[in-house]
Order: structure tokens, then C-alpha cells, then sequence
């Protein structure tokens, strides 16, 4: 089930873990900028006890941590004034009088009652009558601050904050998640994998996860934190999948419930935020929806974001806008906070099939049916470069199915057009590599996928076959027929060897090697 967590607990887990590895000024400084108390003791029995016996060392020490009000504070402090007088402790009740903050506070606040244990010290005796007036006594005045105090406090179990990853760490392991023996790099939120996993290409069917004739699946895609499987089909549904299991993810209370995200018509593409939080869909309709993934609530709406079909969604690096290509031969700009269209990009004369931010956020990429690939400034929306890729001979138009980034390589991408050839180019529009397939016909590229560090280019065929690129080679290392039917898509696992490809035949198989 999805859980809110409140943002005060996380504080609290933090403070208690700051407590007990004795970071003691970065507790007292998270408490004072936030204003939350952690307020907890190891036992209420043991701090009652020790108030009730006097053990004012231990008490002191256990009060460092916590917040308490200014009366209950001078309650406690005039006892154990009291008590070092009694004891004859005269210079330590002496220090604690005239120089703690809750003392110097009942001076200003109280001076008769302040001047009370003034006179109290300055006696050569200790009267336990004048210390405890109107019929207290010690074992009185001890019992009424042990209640006062001990109602501030609670008793949490130690270690939460470490506690809680072990548990979630657990749950990822039930999942499938995090395979067993795996260490987990908590900080990115990974499993780490023991120097780096060997990229290899699939060689065998791992899943195949089956669709109704009504729910084609039109797009795919992995969460950036490699947690989730979201597909979207041409009924309108988004679902969230176990990729592991093949199996819907019930621990989304909103799946649990069998209430799925939806838009009223084929969802043609889908995209992550790069901290896999949100999840932006595009329909057929030229609607984009926004959604809180754990929560399945829409965040944001985008009726008109194109007048036709939306083709192709990225968010940007900071996720506060959203970039959208179209049937409608626009690319678009699109403000997470406004809600509005913030920019509008002209050129293509055909549909745009896929456009993709630069990897330092710059530029955009986009890809088109009429045959080029044009380069564009995000910030002015002026056309750098247009490029129609001379692939072999062919001279007439060729649709540019889709670009993607290569991995590691801030000025190159691939592109991937209705060929049998694949290509390398950089941000002035030169081709640096090309890879092909040698078949000369029915065997053009219509869709392709590129693995986590850009060793292997994964490209699906007319033919229906998964080709595998090397990269460093230059070679085609191996073939796979991948459905029965038209394929429509391929997606990499952004850290795992899976691959998974969806098809007219009604079904998402999942790869590994």
C-alpha cells in the first residue's frame, strides 16, 4: 500500500538517530531550526525513578535532548537547588542557581521565589520546613515533576531510522527487487552491483505478461530507479507492473483497489521524472496527464496540449516542464507549476515522433516523418540545425522513427530511422558511426532502445527480430525473433540486463540473457 509519511516523523527519525550516536549539537540545532522535539526517553519507568529517587545527574543528562516549557523547566531546577542544599552541596547548588538558563529565567520572572533559595543557601543550616512551605515535602515535589515531566516524553524503539530501511530493504527483496545477496547503495536508492554488472544482450524469454484484444499496449517504460514497469494501452489504462513477477503491483494502494490511471483514449506515450516520483502521459486525443506515481493522483492536466496525438513526452532535468511532440508536427514546452504552454517549437512538415531534451538541457532533439532531425535552442525555440541523415543511397524522405541520448557521451545521439541502418551523430549534425542489419529488404528499423551505458543498441525490424548492436565493435552480435506480430516498442532497464518489447500480438515479453 502506498503510505504518506509525515514530514515531522522523518525529522523525529533523524533527531533520534543524531541522540543516540551522540551528535548532540546537530540535534540541538536540527531541533531549534525546525522547531519539532524529539522528546523521547529509553524508559518512562527508569526517568520517573530516577526524578523520584533524586538521581538528578542521570536526570539532567536525559533532559539534554528534550524540549520542555520554561515552568517546567524552573520546577525541576529549584528541586535540585533544594536537594544540593540539603546535601550540603552549597557550591554546586550555588553554580546551578546563578548561572542555568531556567534559574536566571525565575529570577527575571519570579525574584520572591528566586530569593527564597538565595536565602535558603546563605543559611548555615537546612530547614526542611522553610525549603517546603504550605505542607510540600520533598517526596511531594519530586512526584509532582516526575508526572509533569514524564507526560512531555515518550519511549520509542531505539534505532527506528535503521530499523526502517532494513524493513524497506526486506519488502524490495520480497518484491524481486533486490535480488538476494545484493548490497544496496541506500543513498541513490540502488542496489549496487559489485564493481559493475557486464552489460549483456538477451538470449532467452524471462516474462511474457498477456493483454486483452482492448488493451493493446501502445508504450512502455522503466522508472529511472529501475522500480517499476508502467505501461500504457490503447483503452487508456496506465498500469504499474511487477517486472519480476509479471504481475500488477498491489503494494500501490490505488492498483490495490483495482483503480487504475486513466484518459479517455489510447495512451501513445509515457515518461518519468528523473527521481521517478511523477509520471507524464500523452493520448491519442492531444491530452497529457501528470500523475504522482505512489499515490496515482493527477497532479497536473494539459487538455490542449496538441490539437492531434501526443507522440512522445520528456521531462527536464529539473522536472518543472515537460517537452511534448505531436502528430500535429509541433514540438511543445509545457509548465508544471503554470499548467500552461510555455513554448511552441515550428519546423517539421510531418509528424514529430520523438522529441528529447540535450543532456546539459540546452537543446532539443526531435525526430520527424518528413525526414529530419532537427536540432533546436530550448530557450529561444530558433531551429539550430536541421539534418536529413543520407542513409546509403536513398534519397527520398525517411521517417526518423526516434533519437535517444548516448549514455556517457554528452554530444552524441542515435537515430533511428525506417532503415536498415542506425546511426551515430553529434550536435552539429554529422554522422560519427552507422550500424546496419545487411538486409536489404523487410527488414527496416522501427523502433530501438539503447542499454544503460551505451555498450549495446538494441533495434526492433520490420521482420520482427531484436538486433543487437555493439557499440565498441561496430558489429551486429546476434538476432532474436521477439513477437508473432508487428512489434511496437523495445524498452531497456535503466540498470538490469531486461529488456522488454510489446506487440500487436497482444503481449510484453521481458528478455535476459
Amino acid at each position: 500500500m502506498a503510505l504518506e509519511v509525515e514530514s515531522t516523523d522523518v525529522i523525529r527519525l533523524i533527531q533520534q538517530y543524531l541522540k543516540e550516536n551522540n551528535l548532540l549539537r546537530s540535534l540541538a540545532t536540527l531541533q531549534e531550526e525546525t522547531a519539532i522535539a524529539l522528546n523521547t526517553v529509553d524508559s518512562v519507568e527508569s526517568f520517573v525513578s530516577e526524578i523520584h529517587n533524586g538521581h538528578w545527574d542521570s536526570v539532567l543528562q536525559a533532559i539534554q535532548s528534550l524540549r520542555l516549557s520554561d515552568k517546567k523547566l524552573i520546577d525541576l531546577y529549584e528541586q535540585i537547588v533544594i536537594d544540593l542544599i540539603e546535601m550540603r552541596e552549597l557550591g554546586a547548588a550555588r553554580s546551578l542557581l546563578r548561572q542555568t538558563d531556567p534559574m536566571i529565567k525565575l529570577k527575571e520572572q519570579q525574584p520572591d521565589r528566586y530569593l527564597h533559595l538565595e536565602n535558603l543557601l546563605a543559611r548555615p543550616y537546612f530547614d526542611p520546613k522553610e525549603a517546603y512551605p504550605d505542607g510540600s515535602s520533598k517526596e511531594k515535589r519530586r512526584h509532582a515533576i516526575a508526572q509533569a515531566l514524564s507526560s512531555e516524553v515518550t519511549v520509542v524503539p531505539p534505532s527506528r531510522l535503521l530499523a526502517l530501511i532494513g524493513q524497506a530493504l526486506k519488502w524490495q527483496q520480497h518484491q524481486g527487487l533486490l535480488p538476494p545477496g545484493t548490497s544496496i547503495d541506500v543513498f541513490r536508492g540502488k542496489a549496487s552491483v559489485k564493481g559493475e554488472e557486464e552489460e549483456k544482450y538477451p538470449t532467452q524469454l524471462n516474462r511474457t505478461i498477456k493483454f486483452g484484444q482492448k488493451s493493446l499496449v501502445e508504450c512502455a517504460c522503466f522508472s529511472p530507479d529501475g522500480q517499476y514497469l508502467v505501461t500504457g494501452t490503447i483503452d487508456g489504462f496506465i498500469e504499474v507492473w511487477n517486472f519480476v513477477t509479471g504481475k500488477i503491483r498491489k503494494d500501490l494502494k490505488y492498483q490495490a483497489e483495482n483503480n487504475f490511471m486513466l484518459m479517455d483514449d489510447a495512451i501513445l506515450c509515457l515518461c518519468f521524472s528523473r527521481d521517478s516520483e511523477m509520471l507524464a502521459t500523452g493520448s491519442q486525443g492531444g491530452k497529457i496527464k501528470v500523475w504522482k506515481l505512489q499515490s496515482g493522483q493527477c497532479l497536473r492536466r494539459f487538455e490542449h496540449a496538441h490539437t492531434k496525438g501526443v507522440t512522445s513526452l520528456c521531462f527536464s532535468r529539473d522536472s518543472s516542464q515537460l517537452l511534448s511532440a505531436s502528430f500535429d508536427h509541433t514540438i511543445r514546452i509545457h509548465g508544471l507549476k503554470s499548467g500552461k504552454t510555455l513554448k511552441e517549437f515550428r519546423g517539421h512538415t510531418s509528424f514529430v515522433n520523438k522529441a528529447i531534451f540535450s543532456a546539459d538541457g540546452h537543446q532539443i532533439i526531435s525526430a520527424s516523418s518528413d525526414g529530419n532531425v532537427k536540432i533546436w535552442s530550448a530557450k529561444t525555440t530558433e531551429c539550430l540545425t536541421s539534418v536529413k541523415p543520407a542513409i546509403g543511397n536513398v534519397t527520398t524522405d525517411i521517417t526518423i522513427n526516434s533519437v535517444l541520448l548516448l549514455p556517457r557521451s554528452v554530444d552524441h545521439f542515435i537515430v533511428c530511422s525506417r532503415t536498415s541502418t542506425i546511426l551515430i551523430m553529434n550536435m552539429q549534425g554529422q554522422i560519427i558511426r552507422s550500424f546496419t542489419s545487411g538486409k536489404r529488404e523487410g527488414g527496416d528499423f522501427t523502433c530501438c532502445s539503447i542499454s544503460p551505458r551505451g555498450e549495446w543498441i538494441y533495434c526492433i525490424g520490420e521482420d520482427r527480430v531484436l538486433y543487437f548492436f555493439n557499440t565498441s565493435s561496430g558489429k551486429l552480435e546476434g538476432t532474436l525473433t521477439a513477437h508473432d506480430k508487428d512489434v511496437i516498442g523495445v524498452e531497456h532497464h535503466p540498470h538490469q540486463n531486461i529488456i522488454c518489447t510489446f506487440s500487436e500480438d497482444c503481449q510484453l515479453r521481458l528478455w535476459k540473457p
